[in-house]
């Protein structure tokens, strides 16, 4: 116990946002050390990892039989406990690589993680065990929204509504926070990751061609929108797979990604909706004056701050950095232990 003691105090604490798409690390100290996605390339045949994060991502598509890429999170939590546990454990040990003491003894940090607001009672402890093997002394789970809300600079602990929009790979969280608490929240397992899962079926059902997960996200990040605006005309073109079996390249409109999105779109406006209407009207009344906060990699989709604007007759803005919100609202727990108790899912 006192070796682990001396350990831990030689293990700086760690804020993870163990995201579907990406992982970001928080190091108390240092901020932001490591974005990288979350998916991990094993050998098969071995069990051996071949690669985690970015060099993962560059293998999609394009491994041997004996190499499988995973992604071990889906729609927030965790689907595969033991690839998981791997990825935490390369993250852990990575970011903890350049302190003398952990490169001989194994670091035991405090890690405080960010997870969906819908999580159920079994996939928090596996998040809470995964990190634990991964080589946690002490683990915290935050919902995402709060931590979104603390990373956005919302006065969270005032007796007032403040409102987040998190929109994720594998959720979009949706929360109305007053005094430290969420009082109405609205998790759903749709995000970016459907938005790109929707290109490509819209391009596979109406132009014939298979594209791949990399070329969809692209498509996405250069032709997407959420409102009708002069992205509509422009244009694209992209590479695939024909249904013969052959290369084939063909030009694509805005206003087709667009179109392709909708569904996704509208399930997402929806949800804030469902939300807002739930809301006590006391609360419901300080939304109206301070507007709907969004965050996170899905919302920068173009024009969704309009498009939401529109439909709720409210203020809508983006928090500064929405890719980190929350993981530097997870940072800001980090340096407050009280806040995190606070905060911390129970």
């Amino acid at each position: 116990m006192f070796l682990e003691h001396i350990i831990g105090f030689f293990s700086n604490d760690i804020g993870i946002d163990l995201g579907t798409a990406n992982t970001l690390v928080f190091l108390r100290g240092r901020g932001i050390v490591l974005a990288e996605p979350s998916i991990i390339a094993i050998d098969k045949l071995n069990k051996k990892i071949i690669a985690v994060g970015k060099e993962a991502k560059d293998m999609i598509g394009k491994t041997p039989d004996t190499i499988e890429v995973i992604r071990p999170l889906k729609d927030g939590v965790i689907a595969d406990f033991d690839t998981t546990q791997a990825m935490l454990q390369y993250f852990i040990k990575k970011v903890h690589s350049n302190m003398f003491l952990t490169k001989i003894l194994k670091p035991r940090p405090r890690v405080v993680v960010g997870v969906p607001s819908g999580i159920t009672t079994v996939e928090k402890r596996a998040v809470i065990d995964a990190a634990r093997q991964a080589g946690a002394r002490e683990v915290y789970l935050i919902a995402e929204p709060m931590a979104a809300a603390i990373g956005a600079g919302l006065p969270i602990d005032v007796p007032g509504g403040n409102m987040i929009v998190d929109i994720g790979g594998g959720t979009s969280e949706i929360a109305v926070i007053s005094l430290s608490g969420i009082v109405v929240s609205n998790s759903i397992r749709i995000a970016g990751d459907e938005m790109t899962e929707a290109i490509i079926n819209y391009l596979k059902r109406n132009n014939h061609i298979l594209i791949g997960e990399q070329t969809a996200e692209n498509i996405k990040i250069t032709l997407g929108s959420a409102y009708p605006s002069e992205r509509d005309e422009k244009t694209m073109e992209i590479r695939g797979r024909d249904m013969t079996g052959m290369p084939r390249s063909i030009t694509i409109t805005g206003r087709e990604i667009r179109e392709a999105l909708e569904d996704v779109i509208s399930s997402i406006i929806n949800a804030v909706k469902t939300t807002l209407e739930r809301t006590p009207p006391e609360l419901a009344a300080d939304i109206v004056e301070r507007g709907i906060v969004l965050a996170g990699g899905g919302s920068l989709i173009y024009k969704l701050d309009q498009r939401l604007r529109d439909e709720t007759n409210l203020p809508v803005v983006y928090c500064d950095e929405p890719l980190t919100a929350v993981a530097r609202g997870i940072g800001k727990a980090l340096n407050n232990i009280e806040l995190i108790k606070r905060v911390s899912m129970k």
